[in-house]
């Protein structure tokens, strides 16, 4: 589904990721975790059209995107969340989900202000296509707020609605859980894996373990930039070389 080949990139003189290389198997879970400044959210960057990476490739679908910036890539079925929400704070709900699914829209400026009739045709689809994915969330009952009013938790779910409303075929989440409590950890957790059974591949940078550990079905670690270990749950938790990088090593 999605190919890393040599991703290198370097700031002035810090080199923050070092010929990183990892493929994603269609409809998994995959997680990419590490100790802070091991470049997880940097190589997220890249993958999406962020940053422009010193060397290496990405390849989705056999296609090579690299470089190509976020609003082709959301046409390609490719979709990310961020760390820290990004909405529409004086929007409603409904309309933050609304425009997510603006690759679905044609109209264009002037069809929208004389209410032409498949524009108004189209506006309908959009709104019912927005709706099913706040019902989705469980956030339907929220359609009427405005985003900036929302509980943390709550705008985590907006943002994942509005993410879905694209219709991707992959889904990058940097950090899905940051911020949120057990029970909206555990909610979150179902969440993803409820994505992943509408056959969206799904691949999240998360500091959680016990979350990663128990929805990922593959697993990549960096640290210092650098590969260091991938492979199931199992396989992760048992290295001895990921257990030094986050716990020290005595040696």
């Amino acid at each position: 589904m999605l190919e890393v080949t040599g991703i290198t990139q370097i700031f002035g003189g810090v080199t923050a990721l070092d010929t990183v290389s990892f493929s994603i198997a269609k409809g998994d879970i995959t997680g990419v975790i590490g100790p802070n400044g091991a470049g997880k959210t940097t190589l997220f960057n890249i993958i999406t059209g962020i940053y422009h990476q010193t060397a290496g490739t990405v390849t989705l679908e056999g296609k090579n995107i690299t470089g190509l910036p976020p609003e082709k890539l959301a046409r390609l079925a490719m979709v990310r969340t961020f760390q820290n929400i990004e909405l529409f704070g004086g929007m409603t709900v409904l309309e933050n989900v609304m425009v997510g699914m603006h690759t679905k829209s044609s109209s264009g400026l002037l069809a929208c202000a004389l209410k032409m009739p498949w524009s108004i045709s189209e506006e309908r689809r959009i709104r019912a296509g927005a709706m099913k994915w706040l019902e989705f969330t469980g956030i339907l009952d929220l359609a009427d707020h405005t985003a900036g009013s929302l509980p943390f938790g709550k705008g985590r779910l907006l943002e994942i609605a509005r993410a879905l409303a694209v219709e991707p075929r992959i889904m990058l989440m940097d950090e899905p859980a940051a911020g949120l409590n057990s029970q909206e950890t555990l909610g979150l957790s179902r969440l993803i894996k409820q994505i992943r059974d509408l056959g969206i591949t799904v691949v999240l940078v998360e500091h959680d373990m016990e979350l990663v550990m128990d929805i990922c079905d593959r697993i990549v670690v960096l640290n210092l930039g650098k590969k260091l270990a991938e492979g199931t749950p199992r396989e992760i938790q048992e290295s001895p070389e990921v257990i030094a990088a986050y716990l020290g090593d005595d040696d």
